[in-house]
């Protein structure tokens, strides 16, 4: 089952950029991806590995889940950003251009070898065609405990980019895609997060994707710029009345009268008893959120 962390915004900070790593400490998104990938230009790699892995190694980020984006293993980058991803020791490493469960293979063979520490997770970008079609295979990889695969996480740009389709409000032409990697992460019990709204200046129109992409099921939002935390925070915490419905299902269910019942009313509406699992976790995700400290 998908666990109860956090992930509602998780920001993208360039690697490149030191003030962006220190300005991340105090800013409320729920995890960070610090990015040694697209964020940083080629003559900026190497710079960008050392501020991103000292960032993490000195810590002072709170509560915030740390995640370094690291280029992908082909890459003349590839190798040197995870061997020093493993030595700073983030709460996970993202892999790019995940596309086949033979890559999620591969890098587990090399965080084997590299001895990275247990608690060390990966996170796998989708965001080529072949990732879409491969999605179930790919999600299924996190049967093996060496791939260490915790989250997927939606790279719609470049999936925009590859297919020739465009980016639109409402997103109807991702949506076969999107719910079918969300279909493959729920199968697997697998975090999975909505790709990025690029026009960071248009705070509404990200927060009705967020909303959109709360509905839809993700467990958060990728974001590229801090004024998009906070539609991503809210859009993504159950609303006061959904947790107080919640309450009265789990309540109503525990009462002796209907214990063996499999279905109930309460204000007008039908509940059933698988209701109880969906109220639970609403009402635990609330305060989760209650208690978060930045």
């Amino acid at each position: 089952m998908t666990d109860l962390r956090l992930r509602r915004s998780v920001l993208y900070m360039p690697g490149s950029n030191p003030r962006a790593l220190e300005k991340a400490r105090s800013l409320p998104a729920d995890a960070l991806i610090l990015d040694l990938e697209d964020a940083v230009a080629p003559d900026a790699k190497e710079v960008a590995r050392e501020q991103v892995c000292a960032a993490v190694r000195e810590g002072g980020y709170g509560e915030r889940e740390l995640i370094i984006r690291v280029n992908a293993p082909q890459t003349p980058w590839g190798e040197a950003d995870l061997k020093a991803a493993i030595e700073a020791g983030p709460d996970a490493i993202l892999m790019p251009k995940v596309s086949s469960p033979a890559v999620l293979e591969s890098i587990a063979d090399r965080l084997e070898a590299l001895d990275a520490p247990a608690r060390i997770r990966v996170w796998a970008m989708i965001e080529t065609p072949a990732a879409i079609l491969n999605i179930q295979a790919i999600a299924a990889a996190q049967r093996n405990p060496g791939t260490r695969l915790a989250c997927l996480v939606l790279g719609t740009n470049d999936l925009a980019k590859d297919t020739w389709t465009q980016i639109v409000p409402g997103r109807a032409p991702m949506m076969p895609w999107l719910m079918t990697a969300l279909a493959a992460a729920r199968a697997e019990g697998l975090a999975i997060l909505d790709g990025v709204y690029n026009d960071f200046a248009d705070v509404e129109g990200c927060r009705e994707e967020c909303r959109q992409a709360r509905i839809l099921g993700f467990d958060g939002k990728t974001l590229i710029h801090p004024t998009q935390v906070e539609p991503a925070n809210t859009a993504f915490a159950p609303t006061d009345a959904e947790v107080e419905t919640a309450r009265s299902v789990i309540a109503a269910f525990e009462r002796p009268e209907n214990a063996r019942r499999g279905a109930i009313q309460i204000n007008g509406r039908m509940f059933e008893r698988q209701h109880i699992g969906m109220a639970r976790r609403a009402v635990a995700w609330s305060d989760a959120i209650a208690a978060r400290r930045l």
